[in-house]
């Protein structure tokens, strides 16, 4: 089991996020941060008293915001903030994806600078240890004022009402899965409704996410490219460190390290070295897979870097400072957010595009320098990765359509007062779609590069695309009549989420 991620005292880290969203990690607030919750809260009660009205303490939201609210209704008026705002439709959103944004929206509270009771936050902290995730629907955030429809199903969640899955994945009542639990539903005080909404934390959630996979799979993508260069008996010469050199982009030089590396010691690149081999220049789906790959890398660099930024931001609106003045702000706003979360859709399609572009090299006789036509066993016959290959194109025609920014557009909302949106949520879901795809059309490269290495024996691959391939071939038979292959797809896939992909390199490999 991981370690407890403790809040409160330093920045959450990206594998912090992970940790708890994917893999089920506890979370804990430190001492500091309930003494900074306590010291906080102190000054919204003071404000609640008060004859001058503060937004989000004494008065109504957003549009609203110009009504008194007497002390009397404050606590109808939280409740009503919170069952009104959770109003999202479509289907529910990935558990690790709830579980993520529960987490940020509690590292927000952990810093003292929202005005919520230790014991709401403590209770938020307890329905995530509790494995409680509630349901979150696809719709109802435009990644401004926060993601306010998902984050208040969860508000709604720590309640008493809406619906949850518990611990076990089932779907209950949140009222029961809290008895089950031992854990009280909370009745929120002043400012406390707005404090557990008013936050980036779903977009930011699915951004550290994706950044995760991503890392991942560009690493495994310069293998498939490797393995690809090899079964079409290109060239590594290409890849040499001092060509790299002179365009000194740090991602392309990482990729070109690791393509190079994965090549060494091939019989197949050794075999057509010499001045017989009539080739000059190999296409540009092989030759520039460092430059395309290298590119991605240092694109998702940039997005890490936001992602860091916002891991040490505090989002709310209005905010307590360290003097106790309570301020409105703009820090909710997702523009930060949903920009980076539409770049990464860009180099994802054109990385699955290259590996596309790659894979239908190995399968047309006429550009696969003597492999059979599809890998077919027996052309005409058996159709060989004729069909894997439509799949693959049809993954990446959808990549390039959601590569299309959502954050360019904006939908005014709450009477005008909210008149200018980043529509990041939408941003998040569709870069979460892309991953995907790409996993998808990495596998099918994978499967179809291993099953071409197979084609060029006696020539053996190099040890590290040999041992992929035999990785492969621990989940799927070698060369042979035409089988089921959509299973075949699916268990290279796996191979590649769960990391065996990665795990089969030598210890010496480059990162």
């Amino acid at each position: 089991m991981p370690e407890t991620v403790l809040l409160g005292t330093q920045p959450l880290r990206p594998d912090q996020v992970v940790a708890v969203a994917r893999h089920g990690a506890a979370v804990g607030l430190a001492e500091t941060a309930e003494k900074k919750l306590a010291a906080t809260r102190e000054h919204i009660e003071a404000l609640a008293e008060a004859i001058e009205p503060t937004y989000g303490v004494s008065t109504g939201f957003g549009a609203l915001a110009v009504r008194h609210i007497p002390p009397e209704s404050r606590t109808a008026l939280q409740r009503s903030l919170i069952r009104s705002h959770a109003a999202g439709a479509g289907a529910p959103v990935e558990p690790e994806v709830v579980r993520a944004l529960m987490l940020l929206r509690l590292r927000t509270l952990a810093s003292g600078h929202t005005g919520v009771r230790p014991g709401t936050a403590a209770a938020l902290a307890g329905l995530l240890n509790a494995g409680i995730v509630p349901v979150v629907h696809e719709y109802g955030s435009l990644g401004c004022s926060g993601d306010l429809a998902p984050l208040s199903a969860v508000a709604l969640a720590l309640m008493g009402e809406g619906e949850v899955l518990d611990a076990a994945g089932r779907l209950l009542p949140a009222a029961d899965a809290l008895r089950a639990a031992g854990l009280e539903p909370v009745t929120l005080a002043e400012k406390e409704g707005l404090a557990l909404i008013n936050g980036t934390d779903g977009m930011l959630g699915m951004l550290v996410l994706a950044a995760a996979d991503l890392r991942r799979l560009l690493d495994v993508a310069d293998l498939t490219a490797a393995m690809s260069v090899e079964a079409l008996l290109g060239t590594d010469r290409v890849f040499a460190a001092d060509l790299q050199e002179l365009r000194p982009h740090p991602g392309q030089a990482s990729s070109a390290a690791r393509i190079y590396a994965a090549l060494a010691g091939s019989e197949i690149v050794a075999s057509h070295r010499g001045p017989d081999c009539p080739r000059v220049q190999d296409a540009y789906s092989l030759r520039c897979a460092p430059q395309v790959h290298g590119a991605a890398r240092d694109t998702l660099g940039h997005a890490e870097l936001v992602a860091g930024r916002e891991l040490a931001a505090v989002v709310d609106n209005p905010v307590v400072l360290a003097d106790g003045r309570v301020e409105s702000n703009g820090n909710f706003h997702g523009a930060p957010v949903a920009y980076v979360l539409d770049f990464l859709a860009i180099p994802a399609a054109d990385v699955a595009s290259m590996a596309e572009r790659r894979t239908d090299r190995m399968l047309d006789v006429a550009r696969s320098h003597g492999l059979p036509a599809f890998l077919a066993d027996d052309p005409g016959v058996d159709s060989g990765h004729m069909i894997a290959q439509y799949t693959q194109a049809g993954l990446v025609s959808e990549l390039k359509r959601i590569a299309n920014p959502a954050s360019v557009d904006s939908i005014p909302s709450s009477a005008m007062q909210e008149d200018h949106v980043s529509m990041g949520w939408s941003s998040a879901r569709k870069l979460r779609r892309a991953v995907d795809g790409l996993t998808t059309v990495l596998a099918v490269e994978l499967l179809t590069a291993a099953r071409a290495l197979d084609f060029r024996a006696p020539f053996r691959p190099s040890p590290v695309t040999g041992a992929l391939r035999d990785l492969v071939r621990t989940r799927v038979d070698g060369p042979g009549p035409d089988r089921h292959l959509a299973p075949e797809i699916a268990a290279v896939e796996e191979l590649i989420t769960s990391g065996a992909v990665l795990d089969a390199l030598p210890r010496t490999f480059p990162s």
